[in-house]
């Protein structure tokens, strides 16, 4: 019998949904949307995920290799720009075999590594070569956050040696005429309401210590959900005061490129439905 990690994963892969995506940033969903393939299961307990019923509760249903194979070129044939893996840092072994059978069988559409940023440096450097896009989380400048919102104490360290990682696989943002992502890295960060400081501090980190052309996308998505909801400084949205002050904050820094979520009302709506369908 399989012994489960700290992930709560075994030998087996594990989906819940692979779907045609459209709420992703503009250069991933385009007009055909994103071939999205959610993982099951992760290595963080993030009190607010959004995905908690898969990724804390283990909702889903087991495939193998040749299966998620098949599920990567019957999402080419519907179109898509990209085969877009959710939280796969649990499955990357068989992911690579699995995209070692696709490519055999006409893959050929760019691969996104959708994921919270804890990865180790050995992971990344077996994935060197399969995948064209890195769209990695920095969610917290403080350890103290970390631990209390997602379990770990370490995350500062290791999220930001992986970025770095990532970067020196596919470098800087490279798109095709239509302005769908080809190859490179966005670095994601979502805002949790009262720790504005907390994103001031990631921004800023990227800043000093990536390239000034580095692409960021910030997502003002948040809305309580799962554990949140019982803790009393992130079980609200985002006010309009802690938008702008994020906003004119990124301006100020005058990075160059990336995208800044617009505040809305209806945040639950794009959390898909995971039905187990393909």
């Amino acid at each position: 019998m399989a012994i489960c990690g700290y992930c709560k994963c075994d030998d087996k892969l594990k989906i819940a949904l692979a779907c045609v995506h459209f709420f992703e940033e503009p250069c991933i969903s385009g007009k055909s949307g994103s071939g999205t393939v959610f993982f099951s299961n992760c290595n963080l307990n993030c009190v607010y995920c959004q995905n908690y019923e898969i990724s804390q509760e283990g909702f889903g249903k087991d495939v193998s290799v040749s299966h998620l194979a098949e599920i990567f070129i019957k999402q080419q044939e519907k179109g898509v720009h990209n085969i877009n893996l959710v939280t796969p840092t649990s499955y990357v072994y068989q992911i690579i075999d699995a995209i070692k059978i696709a490519k055999k069988n006409g893959l050929h559409i760019p691969i996104i590594y959708n994921s919270n940023g804890y990865e180790n440096l050995e992971t990344l450097e077996l994935l060197k070569g399969y995948i064209d896009v890195y769209l990695p989380d920095l969610k917290y400048y403080s350890n103290n956050l970390a631990k209390k919102y997602s379990g770990v104490s370490d995350y500062l360290e290791v999220a930001t040696n992986a970025i770095k990682e990532m970067y020196s696989q596919v470098g800087n943002a490279v798109f095709d005429d239509c302005g769908i992502i080809k190859k490179g890295l966005i670095i994601r960060h979502l805002v949790l309401p009262n720790y504005i400081l907390n994103t001031k501090h990631v921004l800023k980190w990227i800043k000093e210590n990536m390239p000034n052309d580095t692409w960021v996308s910030i997502m003002a998505q948040y809305f309580p959900t799962y554990k949140a909801k019982s803790d009393k400084f992130i079980n609200r949205k985002l006010s309009v005061k802690e938008y702008r002050e994020v906003e004119q904050f990124l301006y100020c820094l005058n990075l160059e490129n990336g995208y800044i979520q617009e505040l809305g009302k209806h945040e639950e709506e794009y959390v898909p439905i995971f039905d187990l369908s393909e």
